[in-house]
């Protein structure tokens, strides 16, 4: 087991940010007002474990067959999300948990899909993927967009709504979401895989000069891989209780507000290792990889992450969470869907492709950081009407 760990060290540089991890805790036992400091270092130290989180998961996947991967993958790819907000949630942090569900959505859809387009296309003139797997995640990702954008829209023609229908709403919702999510599943590894796993295969044989270079990728041994899963969840969650205990602070010290920070900041530390791998799959003429890394994570977090909180958010979270997001978030993910739709329904890309894409994220990222939504509605995001709220929850009218 070290020897791999240490052939891994040796393959991935990223991994060397592992040492900071016990820094953070040393950091935190010395000083632990030094929020800034802590806030900088936590985020750093969730990149690496992120890293491994992903191989070990790929390892387990591996070895159980597709099916079962695939509920693995649906489980456990997005972990390191899942572990921050969960985290976020038990604190009451509720704006930054919220932010961090939408602003992983629109990060993989647009960020890294954008950075992929842009990285493969200077190196090769045109690229292709499979546009049916790539419209089977869109339409997923529009329904989860409608299932997120329904309890805003009632509230917005209802200002007077219960609190407690939003939460029955949000409960139903939930599990049609995660329902759909599983349907979704079967159909693409179960009942039509053929349709999904055809022009993939098709991809890989042309994909022979680049497999040498990806030797050091092979699983590890599942043992191993379960070890390394357990104890960097273990590692993830303490790491991220320090960043959401420090991130308070730390956004208020560098400009920033918790919506900010959750939306743009927790999503790329989160999703870091995603990125690595789905930037390295466009690099190698991969593309299939890549937006299906990108695709597949913003509708895992969409049908399944986000549901699983609000459930868990009943025994964990200091009262039960809802899916009302402000109307901002909402567009910035339906934006974000559509266009993915878009630039996906030909099954072909090239760098300027990736260029509106990525243009689109940073209209996002330049409106909420200079724009940022009012400290004390933020505070209140769940207990003011959402017909206070604007692009973000800037103000609120009483």
């Amino acid at each position: 087991m070290t020897a791999l760990l240490l052939a891994e060290l040796r393959h991935n540089p990223l991994l060397w940010l592992l040492a900071l991890v016990p820094v953070v805790f040393i950091a935190q036992a010395m000083n632990p007002e030094a929020h800034t400091a802590l806030f900088l270092l936590s985020m750093f130290a969730i990149v690496p474990l992120a890293a491994l989180l992903s191989h070990a998961t790929e390892s387990v996947s591996a070895k159980t067959g597709d099916t079962v991967g695939g509920l693995l993958n649906a489980t456990l790819g997005n972990l390191t999300e899942l572990v921050i907000a969960l985290t976020a949630l038990r604190a009451g942090q509720y704006l930054l948990v919220k932010a961090s569900i939408a602003g992983a959505i629109v990060t993989n859809v647009l960020f890294m899909l954008g950075v992929s387009f842009i990285l493969g296309g200077v190196r090769y003139h045109i690229q292709e993927f499979n546009r049916l797997s790539a419209r089977l995640q869109a339409s997923l990702l529009f329904l989860a967009t409608i299932g997120l954008l329904i309890p805003s829209a009632v509230e917005l023609a209802d200002s007077h709504g219960e609190a407690a229908f939003r939460h029955e709403l949000s409960l139903g919702l939930s599990g049609l979401l995660i329902l759909a999510y599983g349907l979704g599943m079967v159909f693409s590894l179960k009942t039509h895989r053929e349709l999904f796993s055809g022009q993939a295969q098709a991809g890989h044989e042309a994909e022979g000069a680049t497999e040498e270079a990806e030797d050091h990728e092979t699983p590890w041994p599942i043992g191993v891989a379960l070890i390394v899963l357990a104890v960097v969840t273990i590692a993830v969650a303490l790491v991220s209780e320090v960043f959401v205990e420090s991130v308070q602070q730390a956004a208020e010290d560098f400009g920033m507000t918790p919506a900010f920070v959750g939306f743009i900041v927790v999503s790329l530390v989160g999703g870091a290792a995603e990125m690595v791998a789905a930037f390295s799959g466009a690099r190698k003429n991969r593309l299939n990889l890549s937006v299906g890394i990108a695709l597949g994570s913003a509708s895992q977090i969409a049908l399944f992450v986000a549901p699983v909180l609000v459930l868990v958010s009943y025994f964990i979270g200091p009262s039960p969470m809802d899916l009302r997001f402000w109307p901002g978030a909402v567009a910035m993910m339906l934006i974000a869907t559509l266009t993915a739709s878009l630039v996906t329904n030909s099954g072909r890309s090239a760098w300027f492709v990736g260029v509106l894409v990525l243009m689109v994220y940073l209209i996002f990222a330049m409106t909420l950081y200079l724009l940022p939504p009012d400290e004390r509605a933020a505070a209140a995001v769940d207990a003011v009407p959402v017909a206070a709220c604007s692009i973000t929850p800037a103000t609120t009218s009483g």
